[in-house]
């Protein structure tokens, strides 16, 4: 395929080739397909390297995710060739398995990670014709490869099957050529050559960080993070005021600093700040810089406002006035946020709340909850483990510490499971008579 953005697996990865300039050409025609044809490539790649470099010990069974899931393939690149992999992964079995089908900023997400993959596998094997350590991924050019890429379903079955064809075809004339040209010892010498090679190559690709192909850290926040905040009702963004706000009081050069997002309460006081970084950098590499934003606004306006660091992929929240980071699944809403914030002042100390005696009357009930309370409180603990024998009284121990807890302004609403239905219907029983 001319101008193909993957031209540089042509000479040595042909099959996997194809399956990424077929995915390029209709990411934008067809994301489906093209999510499907990205996963396919990672596949058809992760079994070449798995044959091709003996350091890798051979899965219990073959598939994807036990190929990715080996140890030591997982260490590749301090683990960012596995973090770029699973994320094809993810989305091909999306792609395949849900009834919704991707959007086309989610192809091109997935396209622009299976360009960082094929660079990392061309860089780190190839033999004679090694992509530029300079060469990028670029989105737009994606426009012009989409307008030629308009094929039919008919076309799409028909290059899977001859894919398939020549596969098999080219691997049964290797393994006859092998057969007859090659005794056993000469072709242990060269596989130990190979060896030498692969180890000397993936040493000089460690050098190479995989994410300077990445998106950018503006990239990143136009096509994740700015939908992300969207979602959770965060619209209409104003540059200067809600991104890349100004902050004075940083602690080096000129003392003044630019917030990546301040997200403002409806009083106008900030209630979170949002530290960018680009999509394969671990995000809590920006956690310093976020607490340094949140010190100046907070000097500044005299609420200091929660944290947040996010790659687009992984979320940390950070109230460091009540708890330790944490990850969390995305961005909080307005009225969310506002809730944190209050409850640092409104919320009473456990310690300072009786436990209801009219739910628990015995003592080890009393002490457990205690026990719970003061990991939450003392510990700075989010979760508890409470075992206790059969007769015991646990559905009563859970009301009293559910109504300490709502009675210290800690929880508003609770999430009882149980594993049998007679056993919720037991405890919707005892919730209301306590």
């Amino acid at each position: 395929m001319s101008g193909s953005q993957f031209s540089f697996l042509e000479a040595e990865f042909a099959d996997e080739f194809e399956l990424a300039a077929w995915a390029e050409r209709h990411v934008l025609s067809d994301p489906g397909p093209a999510v499907v044809y990205a996963r396919k490539c990672l596949e058809s790649a992760v079994r070449w390297v798995f044959r091709h470099d003996r350091s890798l010990p051979q899965p219990y069974e073959d598939k994807l995710g036990a190929y990715l899931n080996v140890a030591a393939f997982k260490a590749l690149a301090d683990g960012r060739v596995f973090g770029v992999a699973r994320k094809i992964q993810r989305a091909g079995n999306r792609a395949v398995h849900e009834s919704r089908a991707p959007s086309k900023l989610e192809a091109v997400e997935i396209v622009s990670a299976l360009f960082q993959f094929c660079f990392w596998l061309a860089f780190t094997y190839g033999r004679s014709s090694k992509p530029d350590s300079s060469l990028r991924f670029d989105p737009h050019m994606l426009v012009e490869a989409g307008r030629a890429g308009r094929a039919s379903l008919r076309e799409r079955q028909d290059l899977e099957e001859r894919l398939e064809r020549e596969a098999e075809e080219h691997e049964q004339a290797r393994q006859r050529l092998a057969e007859a040209t090659r005794t056993a010892e000469e072709l242990e010498a060269e596989l130990a050559e190979l060896r030498v090679e692969v180890a000397a190559a993936k040493r000089a690709a460690e050098s190479l960080p995989v994410e300077a192909h990445d998106w950018s850290e503006a990239d990143t926040r136009r096509y994740k993070i700015d939908g992300l905040l969207a979602e959770a009702g965060w619209r209409d963004l104003v540059v200067g005021r809600d991104i890349e706000y100004e902050v004075r009081g940083m602690p080096s050069g000129s003392g003044v600093g630019y917030v990546d997002y301040v997200l403002w309460g409806a009083d106008g006081s900030p209630l979170a700040v949002v530290e960018a970084k680009k999509a394969l950098v671990d995000p809590r590499e920006g956690q310093q810089q976020a607490k340094l934003y949140a010190d100046c606004l907070g000097a500044e306006t005299g609420q200091r406002p929660v944290v947040f660091y996010s790659n687009g992929y992984e979320h940390w929240l950070w109230d460091d006035t009540q708890y330790p980071p944490r990850r969390v699944q995305g961005f909080f809403t307005r009225d969310e946020l506002a809730l944190v914030i209050q409850r640092r002042d409104t919320r009473r100390r456990l310690s300072s709340v009786d436990v209801g005696e009219r739910i628990v009357d015995r003592h080890y009930q009393q002490r457990a909850i205690r026990a719970i309370a003061e990991h939450f409180e003392a510990d700075k603990q989010r979760k508890s483990l409470l075992v206790m024998a059969t007769g015991a009284g646990k559905t009563r121990t859970v009301i009293a510490l559910v109504d300490l807890l709502m009675r210290a302004g800690w929880v508003k609403r609770v999430l009882f499971l149980a594993d049998r239905t007679a056993l919720v219907n037991q405890a919707v029983n005892a919730f209301k008579a306590h």
